[in-house]
Order: C-alpha cells, then sequence, then structure tokens
C-alpha cells in the first residue's frame, strides 16, 4: 500500500453540517461502455440513484444554505427536447418521486432560506428543476458555462438545458483564478473560512466540479462530492492507496461468501490480469481500477481520466468519504436527509461499509470464473 498522498488541505476549524439526499430518480438501461470499459459480464448497464446534498453553514452572523446537485427533474418529460429525444431513442427507463424542492418542504427545510443550487455540471440527471425555487436562489454553475448555455432552450433550440433554469434568478459562474490548490485540484473556497470548496475537475463535462466538506475541524474529515468525476466505484477503486484487501468484510457476495470474502476472487476479473502472474498484494490488478473512463461518456477524455486519478487520492485517505453521484452502493450504508446528517460517517463507519460493495456487481463474473476453475 502507497502511502497516503498529500492533500494540501489547509487547516480550519470552521465545517459544514452535510446531509445527503436521496431524490428518488432512478436511471436504468444506459450501457455501462457509454462511461466506462471494459464491460464485465453481468454488469452491462447502469442501474442508479442520483444524489443531492444539503450544506449548511452556521456562524456568528447567520445561517446559510446550498444545494449540490438535483439529481432528475420530476417531469423529466419536460426536459429539453435534445434531451428527452435522447432517452427515449436510447430506450433508457426514468422515473422520478419527487423534486428537491418537494423533499426539502416536506423535511422542513424551506426554500426562501436556500442561497444557491450548485450544480457539479449541466447534465439532465443532476440539473433537477431550479424553476420550482424562488428567485432568490442563484444558479452556481463551473467554468465555460455562460459561453456554452447562454442562450438555452428555446431560444437556442439544440441546446440541452431550459432558460428557465437560470431565467430571473442570478447565474454566478465560479472563477478558478487564484492559488488555491487542493489534491492538486483549483479550489474555491465558497464560504470563505476552510468549510467548501468547489473544486475544478473538468473532463466529464463543461462546467465540471466537485465539491470537498470539511464534516469535522478535531480531528478533521471531509466529504468529497464526485459529481459525475466517476460513475462506479471501480472506476477509483482499487488504488495504489486503497489497494484490494485480501480479506473483505462485509462480503460484496454474499449469496456466495455470506461473511467474508476473499480478494483475490476478483482478480481474475480485472482489466489487467495476466494469468501468468502471482495473484499477490504486488500485482497491478489489486492496485489499479477496474474500468477505465470511455471517450464516449467525456467532453475531455484525458482531463477526465486526469480528475479520477486527483478523486482517487482523496479516496484512498482514512479521512476523507467520496461519494459519486449514482452509487447505488451507498443506499443503504449512508443515512438520508430528513433522518440524520452525513457529518458522524467516519464513527458510524461508513467507509468501511460501502468502499467494497460494488464488487457485488461482478458476481455473475465471478461465478463463471469460478465453475471454468473447477471445471
Amino acid at each position: 500500500m502507497a502511502p497516503p498522498t498529500p492533500l494540501t488541505i489547509p487547516p480550519s476549524p470552521s465545517t459544514v453540517t452535510l446531509s445527503i439526499i436521496n431524490t428518488t430518480s432512478h436511471i436504468t438501461g444506459i450501457p455501462i461502455t457509454t462511461f466506462m470499459h471494459p464491460s464485465i459480464r453481468g454488469h452491462e448497464t447502469l442501474n442508479c440513484p442520483a444524489y443531492s446534498f444539503l450544506i449548511t453553514h452556521e456562524s456568528s452572523k447567520q445561517r446559510r444554505t446550498i444545494l449540490f446537485d438535483l439529481g432528475v427533474r420530476k417531469d423529466w418529460e419536460n426536459l429539453a427536447p435534445k434531451i428527452g429525444a435522447r432517452i427515449k431513442e436510447q430506450g433508457w427507463s426514468v422515473s422520478v418521486e419527487k423534486g428537491v424542492s418537494e423533499i426539502l418542504e416536506e423535511g422542513g427545510v424551506g426554500l426562501g432560506g436556500v442561497e444557491a443550487v450548485v450544480w457539479s455540471h449541466y447534465h439532465w440527471d443532476h440539473s433537477g428543476d431550479p424553476s420550482t425555487f424562488p428567485p432568490s436562489t442563484a444558479l452556481v454553475v463551473g467554468p465555460g458555462f455562460k459561453d456554452a448555455f447562454v442562450p438555452a432552450y428555446p431560444t437556442k433550440p439544440g441546446c440541452a438545458i431550459h432558460e428557465s433554469d437560470y431565467a430571473g434568478r442570478e447565474l454566478r459562474e465560479i472563477e478558478f483564478d487564484g492559488d488555491l490548490t487542493i489534491g492538486g485540484f483549483k479550489a474555491f473556497d465558497y464560504f470563505g473560512d476552510g468549510s467548501f470548496y468547489l473544486l475544478d475537475s473538468p473532463g466529464h463535462a463543461i462546467g465540471h466540479m466537485c465539491g470537498l466538506a470539511r464534516t469535522t475541524s478535531n480531528p478533521p474529515t471531509f466529504i468529497f462530492l464526485g459529481g459525475d468525476c466517476a460513475h462506479h466505484g471501480g472506476e477509483f477503486r482499487p488504488s495504489p492507496t486503497l489497494p484490494l484487501p485480501s480479506v473483505i468484510s462485509p462480503s460484496p457476495l454474499p449469496r456466495l461468501h455470506p461473511t467474508v470474502c476473499p480478494g483475490s476472487l476478483f482478480i481474475p476479473i480485472h482489466r489487467l490480469y495476466e494469468p501468468s502472474a502471482r495473484a499477490t498484494a504486488t500485482d497491478v490488478p489489486t492496485s489499479q481500477p477496474f474500468f477505465e473512463t470511455s471517450a464516449t461518456g467525456a467532453h475531455d477524455v484525458e482531463q477526465c481520466q486526469d480528475s479520477v486519478r486527483k478523486m482517487s487520492a482523496f479516496d484512498g485517505r482514512d479521512d476523507v468519504l467520496v461519494i459519486i453521484a449514482h452509487d447505488a452502493h451507498m443506499l443503504d450504508v449512508v443515512t438520508f436527509f430528513p433522518h440524520g446528517t452525513a457529518n458522524a460517517w467516519k464513527a458510524e463507519g461508513w467507509k468501511e461499509k460501502g468502499a467494497w460493495k460494488f464488487l457485488g456487481d461482478f458476481e455473475e463474473a465471478v461465478k463463471e470464473r469460478e465453475e471454468v476453475g473447477r471445471g
């Protein structure tokens, strides 16, 4: 195991309160190779939720509340025609029970107190429907957004977003023009006290940003909001700083191995596996991700792969929990709004419980390998 990568996060006593919102968005049918390769038997399509994050900053002067991402809009059929047509033509399945604005109000959060919605990026499964928030709620976007999407649909008929997403409200584009960098990402200190940063993480889409929330201060812990930097845990795990364990607990294959699971089961299905190599902790398959980013799912694949590598350095630290927007394997690990916050994630063992659950997606491939071996 390589030592943790220094991230150069400035020290601060300030924290935010972070709650994870299950937006009730459910997306199925998108081929996995759209975003990553190679395909692994039994895991050919995405079947995923979409998370939103409620972030509250308390100071002696005021309480400030923002959202990071909104999932899919409830009336997804009214997405910009270009996107709605693509969903139908490709045969993807989309369902949404409630919009984030509804979920907040039902949970006792008044929409008038939300100062901003931050989009990790403009894609339909993250942008939700900002028009359901009052005009006092700003829309915060990443670099290059205004040039690409102002004006939007219907003024620009082929645009992927609606003008109503930002009409009548402040549209604020973050400029990462300072000297601050964290973990190799250009960083913007949103509240000005080191409690929450936006990170310039280009590649997947124009203006893509991640977030870094300080959840405790003594000792410091953080949650990295990955957006679509990756779409599956296998894109950034294992890694040199978080290698595949020799024994995995809890077992990601409870039907095959009810309590614990040997990590060696997954080495033969790894993209870099060579049958002649010995399966030891120094082998490449134990320290490199199962997938690589596909060019079809990235605005700039090289930048995207670089952002994934940088995110992986955060993931390799025990004081950082990485949550990507579509990680279905965290659904039964985390506590969702309004039932609690995520600030005690480390004390509650969320990382240990969730880090290797994605390996359960490879059950069919593992079984096939075992049957071949017995044959």
